[in-house]
């Protein structure tokens, strides 16, 4: 089963069991960096210094992504020219991005929602896992490159990137030392793993993704303290 990137990243932050998101916030940046990222591999996209580009408009056949690109197409010709910012997308889409890919989640039959009331009145959804044969795939593919120092292929690198950006090196890793995973994450997300152009949108996505992340966790931190 073909999966999107967004999709293998909404299952790493899935709790297979209590069907929770966890790091839920930088999930949800990561989230809507891969489908932007898979739009790149796909060249319907480019990135150049922060700035997005659709460069074709034609549906890629995967409706997550075709749903994506038509938001996307019709947000950058609002904007004028060189005035699309990766940022400002992601933090427009990053909601909608995470309901989209968990609805094509549970339509694949990967989770399943389970719907309650806390208190009787506010209602709560949770995702657990109903199929985890694409997870276990993904985990493997991860491993053999971070355990066992295989080179990554293109998407597995882009996905570890995105990781990287976002700073969920523990969504993929809990096991192992943050210092170990967050090294060979930087070897991948720095390495030349793609051709001139994706790669050039994908390190520019990261950097996006990062900055929003950092800033993310400073807030938190800040209301935590207050």
């Amino acid at each position: 089963m073909h999966v999107t990137l967004a999709e293998e990243l909404m299952l790493l932050s899935l709790d297979d069991e209590s069907g929770v998101a966890k790091d839920s916030s930088s999930a949800g940046w990561a989230v809507a960096g891969g489908l932007l990222a898979d739009l790149a591999l796909a060249g319907r996209v480019a990135l150049d210094e922060g700035r997005i580009t659709v460069t074709d408009r034609t549906p890629t056949g995967d409706p997550l992504l075709d749903e994506r690109l038509e938001r996307l197409t019709e947000w950058v010709g609002r904007k004028a020219p060189g005035k699309a910012k990766a940022a400002e997308w992601l933090t427009r889409d990053h909601a909608t991005a995470v309901r989209s890919t968990v609805q094509r989640l549970c339509e694949r039959g990967l989770v399943v929602e389970e719907s309650r009331r806390v208190l009787g009145l506010f209602p709560v959804r949770r995702y657990p896992e109903a199929d985890g044969s694409v997870e276990r795939e993904l985990r493997a593919r991860l491993t053999a490159v971070i355990r066992h120092h295989e080179a990554p292929d293109v998407r597995t690198a882009t996905l570890i990137a995105l990781l990287h950006g976002a700073r969920l090196h523990a969504l993929a890793f809990p096991d192992l030392p943050r210092a170990r995973v967050e090294l060979r994450f930087a070897e991948i997300a720095a390495g030349d793993w793609a051709g001139d152009s994706v790669g050039q949108a994908i390190r520019n996505m990261r950097v996006a993704i990062a900055a929003i992340a950092a800033v993310t966790a400073a807030t938190a931190a800040t209301a935590a303290v207050s």
